[in-house]
């Protein structure tokens, strides 16, 4: 059996996959990101293991476990995590070795869940055969992953793709240097319900704010910039790529009625070139199929 996780800023997936990565079983928690990293992943993995023992329980023997695969946002090195603001303390996490230490040194790879996402969509979902394509990642953060020739681009440091941290324009004060993610801190969904729980005057989330554009005016004001400024960025990373399709998945796929004619209508005005414009196959488990992926192939 192969093991995936996937720790997002909000949820985390876990399940087993046989080792040709057909999904066995599924289960979501809470991240609770606000209580801290340690919690959520000593709690992930405790699921992880309960998982495991109903699946050798309910087949009548123990699981044998062939290799782990884990994704999470930000930068996933084998020894350090970087660029994860979202959850306090994620950074500080050796995420490889506490999950290889937990289930007795099992091969386990680790990644980042934007770039798995996209590896997934390119191997069986919407970016197979788009060459090439981009993997559009909008949920608690803003991220891409580029996928040329039916691999993922890393970058030279493993941030291709962060377009969290474009400048909004050129009278952008902030910048990585200065520890601003300055286009995710203003349309991701995290500060999403942040700007709109200061706009609203009461705790509203993404998701709630979505909701109340369609009968609030001001809501659907916050809205509506927020995507026509995201497709902006958008439609730039069009133009320098060239892709032949571009997938979306993530949370905000959730509002795709509203979400995707504003993105086609940017690229269409913008890009000599303009791609296909579709909703990711796997909307909400794509990066957790990347994860068995990415483990997979330490067997394969």
């Amino acid at each position: 059996m192969i093991l995936g996780i996937d720790f997002g800023g909000t949820k985390v997936l876990i399940g087993l996959a046989d080792d040709a990565g057909n999904v066995l079983t599924q289960q979501r928690m809470d991240t609770d990101a606000a209580a801290g990293a340690e919690q959520a992943v000593d709690r992930a993995l405790a699921l992880a293991e309960k998982i495991l023992a109903e699946h050798g329980s309910h087949a009548g023997e123990p699981v044998h476990l062939r290799a782990i695969g884990v994704v999470s946002p930000g930068i996933v090195l084998p020894d350090r995590i970087l660029l994860a603001p979202n959850v306090p303390g994620w950074e500080r996490l050796h995420l490889a070795e506490t999950v290889r230490d937990r289930f007795g040194g099992v091969p386990t790879a680790v990644g980042t869940d934007a770039k798995a996402a996209a590896l997934a969509e390119a191997r069986w979902g919407s970016l197979a055969g788009a060459d090439p394509g981009i993997f559009l990642s909008l949920g608690t953060g803003v991220g891409a992953a580029i996928v040329i020739g039916g691999q993922v681009v890393t970058g030279a440091n493993g941030a291709s793709g962060e377009i969290g941290y474009n400048l909004r324009g050129v009278h952008d004060p902030g910048g990585y240097s200065l520890g601003t993610a300055s286009l995710e801190e203003a349309v991701g969904g995290r500060a999403l319900g942040e700007r709109a729980t200061v706009l609203l005057g009461r705790p509203v989330t993404a998701a709630e704010l979505f909701t109340l554009a369609g009968h609030d005016p001001v809501a659907a004001g916050l809205r509506d910039e927020a995507l026509t400024e995201l497709a902006v960025h958008v439609a730039n990373l069009a133009n320098l790529i060239d892709p032949r399709r571009i997938a979306v998945g993530g949370g905000f796929t959730a509002s795709a009625d509203v979400l995707f004619p504003v993105l086609r209508s940017m690229l269409d005005r913008v890009v000599p070139f303009p791609p296909e414009l579709v909703a990711a196959t796997f909307e909400q488990d794509g990066a957790f199929l990347g994860a068995v992926l990415l483990a997979k192939e330490l067997i394969d």
